[in-house]
């Protein structure tokens, strides 16, 4: 903590305090930027153990210092394997990740957030994705695994459905559920469309949205016009680039979703919104290098 002299004396020497607890190398012009460590996904983890370490080492190497941790990275393997992202389970692994999530000591998440302190990272959101085959325990138990780690609010890939069966649970633990949309615009139950969105913050005021700007732009929605109207419900982004139409992911610069125009934004108008790399198009390096160049992408933008 400081006092209002020693802020204004940093200040006037020309420093940069980390925001929000975060290294002060992920904070470029006022922007927090940071990973969803989806990102690394693809690489090689321990077969009998989670892959926290991996994660860890990667955001270190791609020199960022904040992220939304999604939750597979924490958990163990399954059947032989990972849990992939919105994949279903086997039944037999599906009661197997219950089980554990729900006798799984909470000391096991608290020592992961110390891995994570170790490194100077903060975890600012645990990305914590209800399925409907979610009892209400493993819900609510998802509440406790995110205070553990520190998170300040969990992000979900989930649906309208399941969304009114966890707004209870979110009230319960009074923290903020932000709603990651994609691009599948055909289905009402899906968080894809601005209607969609308004439909789950009428469901809870703990109902908040995480906005992914490629699946925006995906969809044909104006991502910079979204973040203008509704910036004091969206918790964070997601940065990738898609093309329009239902597109593909891209190298970034090569689609046509404005992250450079997004960036400036926040950066003007100093919105306290995370910013987050997803590294979900086919790159030529490793997770980390390609982490890096969407990095220095985003440095670029807000030059």
């Amino acid at each position: 903590m400081y006092t209002r002299r020693e802020f204004g004396k940093l200040t006037l020497a020309g420093l940069t305090l980390p925001a929000f607890g975060a290294r002060a190398d992920s904070v470029v012009s006022g922007v927090r930027l940071g990973v969803q460590t989806y990102s690394f996904r693809d690489l090689p983890r321990p077969a009998t153990s989670d892959a926290v370490d991996v994660v860890v080492k990667a955001i270190a190497d791609a020199g960022l210092g904040e992220c939304e941790l999604w939750s597979p990275q924490t958990e163990p393997k399954f059947r032989g394997r990972a849990r992939p992202r919105r994949v279903r389970l086997s039944q037999r692994a599906r009661e197997d990740l219950g089980k554990w999530r729900l006798e799984t000591p909470l000391d096991h998440f608290r020592d992961i957030k110390k891995k994570f302190d170790a490194s100077r990272i903060s975890i600012y959101a645990y990305n914590y994705s209800f399925s409907q085959a979610f009892t209400d325990a493993e819900i609510d138990r998802g509440f406790d695994i995110a205070r553990a780690l520190g998170a300040e609010i969990i992000t979900a890939s989930t649906t309208l459905d399941v969304a009114k069966r966890v707004a209870p649970f979110a009230g319960k633990h009074k923290m903020a559920v932000a709603m990651h949309g994609h691009s599948n615009v055909k289905d009402p139950n899906e968080f894809a469309t601005p209607e969609s969105f308004a439909a789950a913050m009428k469901i809870s005021p703990y109902f908040k949205v995480n906005l992914d700007i490629g699946h925006f732009t995906a969809a044909n929605f104006d991502a910079v016009a979204y973040i203008r109207d509704h910036h004091e419900s969206i918790t964070n982004l997601h940065l990738k680039d898609r093309r329009k139409n239902q597109g593909d992911n891209t190298a970034w610069g090569e689609g046509e979703t404005p992250i450079r125009e997004v960036l400036q934004l926040l950066k003007k108008e100093r919105w306290p919104i995370p910013a987050y790399i997803e590294y979900e198009y086919r790159g030529t390096g490793t997770p980390v290098e390609e982490v890096k160049k969407c990095f220095a992408f985003a440095k670029g933008a807000l030059a």
